[in-house]
């Protein structure tokens, strides 16, 4: 049943009423910590520079991390100098560290790790997001802004805005967990003394227009890359064996959005979000071609070897709507501005 949630969120069926109860607990264990926040008993701590949160409300994943990406890149635009934390999820410890460029994965986590790579500005991971964000500005202290992927449930980070993401699913039946996809009531109260901060803009992959907020075309890449970093184009793919492995939170969407772009597929295989890969997971076939997602080939990509398959990953392009920027230089207009910004043309993407 466990393994069927995900389906069961979508509904108010019987499973969901099921765990209805249990939905209550967890309401009730989400007021009691508000309530020690809002009195004292849990901290609160601002950092000295303006803090972005981008996260979701649903539980599995909604596309936050290229968000991230996208966000990284306008800043840069904009001329501010952004650094990025986060828990670094699915990692073996809880340490803060900076991540770089030749970090291993397994020590910092497959998103920190792809953010890094892509937008090559100061990364650092911690349990704690307020540890990370201080030791980020210790170490660089030119970081005037930091963007925190995934934490809108960490409320002892005091922040300026918060951006929530959602994707096609929207609020699911509209249900806490585990009886729904919900981590928290929506819509998000204000809580007095700005415990809980409300949620400043809304972006969405294809969520329900109730929902409001701004879209995001979300697509592939037209071609794919190695790890040396050489590109083929998915059209010149034809008539290799190909396979698609994907360890992402919703794999046959990536496998569809291939198969979109008229990749022919001889087989599909969706692995835990966020695996850990090891030598053994790939076969010994090198007339195989597998391709892989970003998130997995920072994983994935150090483990090839000449005996086997060919690995090539297939980045997810991501475009938030010009009205999503605009909005977000509006909520940022009165903060402290950096010496000298540069005007965005409101395009972006991960690519």
């Amino acid at each position: 049943m466990l393994e069927g949630l995900p389906q069961q969120w979508l509904k108010r069926g019987p499973v969901s009423l099921l765990l209805l109860p249990l939905s209550w607990i967890y309401r009730a264990l989400h007021e009691i910590r508000l309530w020690l926040y809002r009195h004292g008993y849990l901290r609160i701590d601002k950092l000295p520079v303006p803090v972005i949160v981008v996260g979701n409300l649903v539980a599995g994943g909604a596309g936050k991390t290229p968000l991230v990406m996208a966000l990284v890149h306008h800043l840069h635009l904009r001329g501010w100098q952004p650094g990025v934390i986060s828990r670094g999820h699915g990692r073996h410890s809880s340490a803060c560290l900076e991540v770089r460029h030749d970090s291993n994965a397994s020590d910092c986590g497959d998103e920190p790790l792809l953010i890094k790579r892509h937008c090559k500005v100061p990364v650092f991971v911690a349990a704690s997001r307020v540890q990370a964000g201080r030791a980020l500005l210790q170490a660089h202290p030119q970081v005037n802004l930091i963007v925190c992927d995934d934490g809108l449930q960490h409320h002892s980070l005091a922040r300026d805005l918060n951006i929530a993401v959602f994707d096609e699913r929207g609020l699911g039946n509209g249900r806490l967990l585990p009886a729904g996809p919900l981590r928290e009531p929506w819509p998000r109260p204000l809580i007095e003394g700005d415990v809980q901060r409300g949620i400043d803009l809304i972006a969405g992959y294809g969520a329900p227009a109730g929902l409001g907020g701004y879209a995001c075309e979300r697509r592939l890449a037209a071609s794919a890359r190695s790890a040396d970093g050489s590109c083929i184009a998915l059209g010149d793919l034809q008539g290799l064996r190909l396979q698609a492995w994907a360890g992402i939170a919703k794999p046959e969407q990536f496998f569809n959005m291939l198969r979109q772009r008229g990749v022919q597929l001889e087989a599909s295989r969706a692995w835990p979000d966020h695996h850990a890969y090891t030598e053994a997971d790939l076969p010994a076939d090198p007339d195989l071609t597998i391709l892989i997602t970003e998130k997995d080939a920072v994983k994935l990509m150090p483990l090839a070897r000449p005996q086997g398959p060919r690995l090539l990953s297939v980045a997810l392009e991501i475009e938030p709507e010009a009205a999503f920027f605009k909005a977000l230089d509006l909520a940022m207009q009165s903060w402290p501005r950096p010496a000298h910004p540069i005007p965005s043309p409101h395009g972006h993407s991960t690519s």
